[in-house]
């Protein structure tokens, strides 16, 4: 099917990450105009050339952006403008977990950093949008949440985590019945146990990276000998990939769904259920 979004102008934020990297590769085959927005500009160059290598009909162009800094963001989303025109499609990718733990003894600065990057950032990269969408009445916002904010054993040594994508889950539904009369959608996906390929596929600074889960190829060999310890109760017992992730967001991204906004629904081969 065709989607309609050759030639879209979209944003992806935290493009470096492995959800990231699933979705600029697949908005980019879609034939998007993609706007990488993230810190990582090497790691988005090294997808942006794994893009044109796959013959993808869209680009992939990476910007230096800290969705905590709203300047950083309107800057980004000046370079959009210039390259590509006003944007259609924002998807509010990043977000990160700064420690894992008890609640009791996470420190205030790794609350500060939580709510900086998924609540400040999520909210800098929609207002920065705004224009674009509303002054034309049309656009789709996606953002991503977790799964960690629906099913208590998912946020189990990340509770701050998962309260702070809560806000997301929420923004999501109020934004979606204020912009709806205005012609923009707003959903959401809240992503289950989502595995890159391999660790060179992402960042250093990558939730996989910096918190040291282990190498994405050891949870195959897991997987395969039954020994993976987040497999017993899904119904379905395979790995969610990136593309998982990025294929859903296409379809919310397309008029495909255009009777579809304020939703949530968790990619997770059945884990959460909402």
């Amino acid at each position: 099917m065709d989607l309609g979004l050759n030639g879209k102008t979209v944003i992806i934020t935290g493009g470096s990450g492995g959800i990231g990297h699933g979705l600029l590769i697949e908005f980019a085959r879609e034939g998007a105009n993609v706007i990488s927005a993230s810190r990582d500009v090497a790691t988005g160059e090294k997808i942006a050339a794994r893009a044109r290598e796959f013959g993808c009909a869209g680009t992939i162009v990476p910007v230096a952006t800290d969705v905590t800094d709203r300047a950083s963001v309107d800057a980004m989303v000046a370079v959009a403008h210039e390259r590509f025109g006003p944007v259609d499609v924002l998807v509010n990718n990043a977000g990160g977990v700064a420690a894992i733990g008890p609640f009791e003894d996470m420190e205030q600065s790794a609350r500060d950093w939580e709510i900086a990057l998924n609540i400040n950032g999520v909210v800098n990269c929609t207002q920065a949008v705004a224009k674009d969408m509303l002054s034309r009445e049309t656009g789709s916002v996606i953002n991503i949440s977790s799964n960690s904010s629906l099913v208590g054993e998912s946020g189990q040594g990340i509770v701050h985590y998962g309260a702070v994508k809560g806000f997301v889950n929420s923004f999501t539904k109020m934004l979606a019945y204020e912009w709806g009369p205005k012609g923009a959608r707003v959903n959401c996906i809240a992503p289950g146990w989502i595995v890159p390929y391999s660790n060179e596929d992402i960042a250093a600074g990558s939730f996989w990276n910096r918190l040291s889960m282990g190498k994405p190829e050891d949870m195959d060999a897991a997987l395969a000998d039954g020994t993976l310890f987040n497999m017993d109760n899904m119904p379905i017992r395979k790995l969610g990939r990136p593309e998982d992730i990025a294929y859903y967001a296409l379809y919310l991204a397309s008029d495909v769904s255009r009777y579809v906004t304020g939703q949530m629904i968790s990619i997770s081969g059945g884990h959460a259920m909402p």
